[in-house]
């Protein structure tokens, strides 16, 4: 018996074993094994039902899983379209790649040169610096005063860039204010103890016995030693406990603020452009309801409201609402003091504004003046000169006239070559030997061309191509839909919501869309909802707006995890927070920020867009193929 169940024990460790080998090989393998599955399973859709709509959702639900679990790269899914749809009939090959290179694109490639080059020249941390040395250190104004800053980076260049060059002087002001208040904390404890000991020896200095006195020096040395030790212990641990959690806040507010800066701007983050080009797909007469200007009326307060009101609960959850201690009434101490000038010394690193860093903001300030004065909406913009015909000049025009010019100005006024070490040690120099009266004269000094404010190489490095295929991908998805009929009958399918109340819808909406950011990319989540959500506001006679554009706001608003976001990841790989910080402090500001968006497309956003009324571009005639 008992043999037997050694047989039995050992069979049973040798199969256990066999499973876990087979679990590791299929974990191992489980991105190859998507890969060949999800296909073969979607496949079963278009076999039973062989219409065009059905072969254009297994396109779109390869392309969603592929996009969730990341498989593959999520640009080389995107091109996924340009082998599908025309395989199973639904484009032409031409009409499938032409998406992947528009107005949207160009608007998105421009802006992304702009950004290129203001990282490029370090003006984003000039512009850092500036503001910061003007806010101040106090942990309030200081909070403010990063978020702010970061905020307004994002708006024009990326939300990571912005994350991770703002991070670093956050850390280092804090580690200054830290170092510079155990110091004084030292030397605090140390006076004191001084002031007891020096009214301790004129007591023992009357008349005592002997021994007496010697007990009392001893003891009393001892005792205080002993309490300066206890006191300047207990003063660590206080101490560390607040700048822990100011190290937690301002890291979370750093991050927090870039996805939120990068909502204010056309050009801020992706799921913006891939709004205004789904809507240039979907809707083509929609006379450009989404650009620049438009987008920022809307956006910007919002953006602005959000930031405040985070900025709120940061400070409640992480350093509390004492108003001497957060703000900074009365004198500043000598930690303020040592702070503040690590900021300036950051400032001073920079130098002198060069001629490169004027050029770089001079075109940027024409940008955005040239984009806000296109189309403002309340009156004729300069565009309207040359889009008497047609819509021939558009925001991405502008965006590629100007960056254009950073390939064209030079980056300094002149500059001479410099001579080779050989010819620099020659100069002056009188030849030895026979005719040594005779010094060589100096070659003259050849002038060369400085290069340009911007060079490809640079350019190269620097420009994340694969999102221009993401959004590429996006509008081919939705050109795709709406050529195969599948957007008509998912605006059919979903045609019982008219009964339901239209902010309820939105808000519903944008509660779904900003859970499902927390675990997939925002440029996925966006291009996989919106071409639904134009059919569904199609199908109950709904403005388009009005859901598309909180939904597209609401995807990147992902605070609760750090991988959400590349900005979540930036400030929890420094090592001081904790999943739970971020989910606690996320989950309120998830609420706060779906609050204000739906707050916005209810106010102002109803007056600018006219979003109570069903427009005629968006009849379901103009989307019929």
């Amino acid at each position: 018996m008992p043999q037997s169940l050694r047989k039995l024990s050992v069979s049973c460790a040798a199969f256990r074993g066999c499973l876990e080998a087979v679990g590791q090989c299929l974990w191992s393998y489980r991105k190859y094994l998507l890969i060949i599955l999800t296909p073969l399973l979607a496949l079963l859709l278009p076999l039973l039902i062989p219409t065009k709509e059905a072969k254009c959702g297994f396109v779109i639900i390869v392309m969603a899983l592929y996009w969730c679990t990341e498989c593959m790269p999520l640009s080389v899914t995107a091109l996924l379209p340009v082998i599908l749809f025309p395989m199973l009939g639904i484009m032409e090959s031409g009409e499938v790649c032409v998406q992947y290179l528009n107005d949207s694109n160009m608007l998105f490639i421009g802006g992304l040169l702009v950004a290129i080059a203001v990282e490029y020249w370090n003006l984003h941390k000039r512009i850092a610096m500036a503001v910061l040395m003007v806010v101040g250190v106090r942990p309030a104004l200081l909070m403010m005063g990063f978020m702010s800053v970061t905020a307004f980076l994002s708006m024009w260049i990326s939300n990571t860039a912005s994350t991770a060059m703002m991070l670093p002087i956050a850390q280092a002001v804090l580690e200054q204010l830290t170092s510079t208040e155990a110091e004084q904390d030292e030397r605090e404890v140390r006076k004191g103890q001084d002031n007891k000991a020096f009214e301790m020896v004129d007591v023992i200095n009357t008349k005592l016995p002997l021994e007496n006195i010697i007990k009392a020096k001893t003891g009393g040395i001892s005792d205080a030693a002993h309490g300066i030790d206890l006191d300047l212990e207990n003063r660590k641990k206080a101490r560390e406990q607040k700048y822990l959690l100011l190290n937690k806040g301002m890291s979370l507010s750093v991050c927090y603020s870039a996805s939120i800066g990068g909502t204010a701007t056309l050009t801020g983050t992706t799921p913006n452009l891939i709004l205004k080009g789904q809507m240039d797909h979907i809707f083509p007469n929609n006379s450009g309801v989404i650009n620049f200007a438009s987008w920022f009326g809307f956006s910007f307060p919002n953006m602005l409201l959000m930031l405040l009101l985070s900025w709120m609960w940061l400070q409640c959850m992480f350093l509390g609402f004492n108003f001497k201690k957060s703000f900074g009434c009365g004198s500043y101490t000598e930690g303020d003091h040592e702070a503040y000038k690590v900021i300036k010394d950051e400032y001073k690193k920079l130098g002198r504004m060069k001629f490169a860093e004027g050029a770089v903001l001079t075109i940027f300030v024409i940008l955005v003046v040239l984009w806000f004065t296109r189309d403002p909406g309340f009156m004729p913009g300069w565009a309207a000169y040359f889009n008497k015909d047609g819509e021939f000049v558009t925001d991405g025009t502008v965006a590629i006239l100007m960056a254009t010019l950073f390939f064209i100005i030079p980056s300094q006024l002149s500059r001479s070559s410099s001579c080779s070490d050989e010819e620099e040690e020659g100069y002056g120099q009188e030849e030895t030997g026979e005719g040594e009266e005779n010094a060589t004269m100096p070659a003259p000094r050849k002038l060369k061309s400085p290069p340009a404010l911007l060079v490809w190489s640079v350019v190269h490095e620097r420009m994340p191509w694969n999102i221009i295929l993401l959004l590429g991908g996006g509008f081919a998805l939705a050109s795709g839909s709406k050529v195969s009929g599948l957007s008509i009958w998912l605006g059919e399918s979903l045609a019982p919501l008219k009964t339901i109340p239209p902010f309820s819808i939105s808000l519903l909406l944008c509660l779904l869309v900003s859970t499902f950011t927390e675990c997939s990319s925002n440029t996925a989540t966006t291009t996989l909802f919106l071409p639904i959500l134009a059919s569904m506001a199609t199908a109950i006679e709904l403005h388009p707006l009005y859901v598309m554009l909180p939904c597209t706001i609401s995807a990147s608003m992902a605070f609760m995890l750090p991988v959400a976001t590349p900005p979540n990841a930036i400030a929890f790989s420094y090592g001081t927070l904790k999943v739970l910080d971020m989910a606690k402090a996320g989950f309120i500001l998830n609420m706060i920020s779906i609050l204000c968006i739906n707050l916005g497309i209810n106010t102002w956003g109803m007056a600018m867009f006219h979003l109570d009324t069903f427009p005629s571009w968006a009849n379901v005639t103009h989307m019929k193929p």
